[in-house]
């Protein structure tokens, strides 16, 4: 149980870290389908 706790800590603050990586690549992906879906219009 300890080590799941630690787990989920761990991985709290690599995405802490890496939030605006993350929302960057969030965006970009979101940007590439809407642009696809519109491309399909």
């Amino acid at each position: 149980m300890q080590q799941i706790k630690d787990g989920y800590r761990g991985l709290g603050v690599l995405i802490g870290m890496n939030a605006d990586l993350l929302l960057y690549v969030a965006t970009l992906a979101l940007a590439l389908f809407a642009a696809g879906y519109l491309g399909t219009l």
